[in-house]
């Protein structure tokens, strides 16, 4: 998906594989020790973690900002990037709301941008949504 700023950034579950023409040059993934141990293993290519149980909030807020700050720089960039959890809803939606949030968004306008440019269910919980506004007014 090409984000409001024009920057590219493929959302996705771990569920499904990711297609082998679409390997990314850099991969943020969402979620805890089972999915990484289950689903964590094919990922071979550079990549990095977020502690995100499902339909939760990261466990460390500060990191969960690092990272989605180097996320969007990397997109920024022209990088191949992604970012997964389990489904490819809740959390991956999340970080998408927060990434269109960087490009200028207000959180509410993020939210459903995301929803309608990844998944009508997208940011599945209402933490979820609080995590955005969050994390979008932060950046005001």
């Amino acid at each position: 998906m090409i984000l409001p700023g024009g920057a590219a950034v493929h959302g996705r579950g771990l569920v499904r594989d990711a297609p082998p023409d679409r390997r990314p040059d850099f991969g943020l993934y969402l979620g805890t020790w089972w999915l990484r141990r289950r689903r964590g293993s094919g990922i071979t290519w550079p990549h990095a973690w977020i502690t995100w149980p499902d339909f939760g909030l990261p466990l460390s807020t500060m990191s969960a900002r690092a990272a989605i700050g180097d996320l969007h720089a990397r997109a920024s960039r022209g990088e191949r990037v992604e970012v997964a959890c389990g489904g490819g809803t809740g959390r991956t939606g999340t970080v998408l709301a927060c990434l269109a949030t960087m490009d200028g968004l207000s959180p509410e306008d993020a939210i459903t941008w995301t929803r309608t440019h990844h998944r009508p269910k997208a940011v599945e919980t209402p933490w979820q949504r609080r995590w955005v506004d969050s994390f979008g007014r932060s950046r005001l």
